[in-house]
């Protein structure tokens, strides 16, 4: 089995263990984007602790459930946005005004639809959580 987009697995691991009412999901593979996406839905209240666990075959993430993920996945096609045109991908991503995230690739790193609105960037939408 071939994995097309290890970030989209791993947020639909969580979701589905959050469904069946795990406490924790075991992330693989891990890379560096997968760790920065769920530090960022940490920082926010969604998952709780994340720790990296080295298997001898490459690295898994442990990521503690809280229960409060609604719907999380990534964006597909990776829509190239200028600083004021968040609202648009808000209203399509998002349920309702101030109620989730909107994650973004900038030349700053990831961050949060909020953030890059807040630093005057733009960049490429990666996911959401809410």
């Amino acid at each position: 089995m071939s994995l097309n987009d290890p970030l989209a697995n791993a947020l639909s691991l969580m979701i589905n263990s959050e469904r069946i009412a795990r406490n924790i999901a075991h992330v693989k593979p891990a890379s560096k984007m997968i760790k920065t996406v769920l530090e960022i839905i940490k920082t926010h209240g969604y998952i709780g602790d994340i720790k990296e666990i080295d298997d001898g075959r490459g690295k898994i993430l442990e990521v503690n459930l809280l229960g409060k993920i609604n719907k999380a996945g990534v964006i597909k096609p990776r829509f190239a946005l200028k600083k004021d045109e968040f609202e648009k991908y808000e209203k399509r991503y998002l349920p309702a005004k101030g109620f989730g995230i909107l994650i973004v690739s900038t030349n700053q790193g990831l961050l949060t639809h909020e953030e890059a609105k807040k630093n005057n960037l733009g960049g490429k939408l990666i996911a959401y959580c809410y």
